[in-house]
């Protein structure tokens, strides 16, 4: 081996096993921190008892029998004023990525100046925002790179453009700090107006 080469095939060596070191320690960080919340010594049985256990809980909530146990409970949160903060922000997180009513599905380009010079890409989370004073607008959120926060800006309409990709090529490209690549093939099926 040419010892000039040596910092090349090292540098290439950590972008092959960095990435992949990482993703697996994560993955086991988080299998055994669920495992630990069952108190069981098979490794990866306290994730498929929690798992389990969620889809038994969204199956019987999806009966009508348990809607006024669920109600009850909403309701009480409701009425706790700390609770009902935390409550309905974290139930409005998850279901804007889970739920029936998925806010983070429509990614598009905002132009930041006037002259179109600078843009960022960002998801629209409200068609409408008369409520607040604002017509005319919509709620757009811009995630951070490498990192879990972001910001809600409200924009005028003539200012937003829809991306024509998969909301999570363009979660990805954003989150890395847009060094992904997007993949085409996630390209949706959309007409060109859109």
């Amino acid at each position: 081996m040419n010892l000039q080469l040596f910092p090349k095939y090292f540098l290439r060596g950590l972008l092959l096993v960095v990435p992949l070191a990482l993703t697996l320690y994560i993955i086991v960080i988080s299998i055994r921190w669920l495992d630990g919340l069952i108190p069981f010594t098979i490794p990866g049985l306290g994730l498929l008892i929690i798992l389990g256990s969620i889809t038994i809980f969204g199956y019987l909530g999806s009966t009508f029998l348990a809607q006024p146990i669920i109600k009850f409970f909403e309701n009480v949160m409701m009425r706790l004023p700390l609770v009902r903060i935390i409550y309905t922000s974290l139930r409005d997180l998850v279901s804007a990525f889970v739920g029936d009513h998925k806010k983070f599905d429509q990614p598009v380009i905002v132009s930041l100046l006037s002259d179109g010079a600078m843009k960022r890409v960002g998801f629209v989370t409200q068609e409408n925002v008369d409520f607040l004073g604002s017509p005319g607008y919509v709620g757009v959120y811009f995630p951070h790179s490498y990192n879990v926060s972001g910001n809600l800006i409200l924009v005028p309409k003539d200012q937003v453009i829809p991306l024509n990709f998969s909301s999570t090529e363009i979660m990805k490209f954003v989150v890395s700090g847009g060094v992904s690549d997007i993949d085409i093939s996630g390209l949706k099926k959309a007409s060109p107006n859109n």
